[in-house]
């Protein structure tokens, strides 16, 4: 299984998230899920909007094409993008896999 599922209306991430880390970065796979290191802590959502607002600067895409769809309270997340933000998505997934 892979980081990420194709969907007939965009694409869905599987996500490992570190909050209350040193810095905000993506750290590699985690089992089956993209890790991404946060400096945001656990709280009233702050980490869930710097996760999505982190997402849409690393893709290139607008917020607005970011939702996340479980995981509101947990580490493990997924994350829906809609399908105008699929051929920027794949531009950033040549790069996580390149390097």
């Amino acid at each position: 299984m892979s980081w990420y599922t194709s969907t007939n209306d965009g694409v869905i991430l599987s996500l490992h998230i570190v909050p209350r880390s040193s810095k905000t970065c993506i750290d590699g796979l985690h089992g089956d899920a993209l890790k991404i290191r946060l400096q945001a802590p656990p709280v009233d959502g702050k980490a869930n909007r710097m996760l999505l607002k982190f997402l849409a600067k690393t893709i290139n895409i607008p917020a607005a094409h970011l939702q996340l769809v479980a995981g509101e309270s947990s580490r493990q997340k997924r994350v829906h993008l809609c399908a105008d933000a699929v051929p920027a998505f794949h531009r950033f997934e040549q790069q996580i896999t390149s390097g």
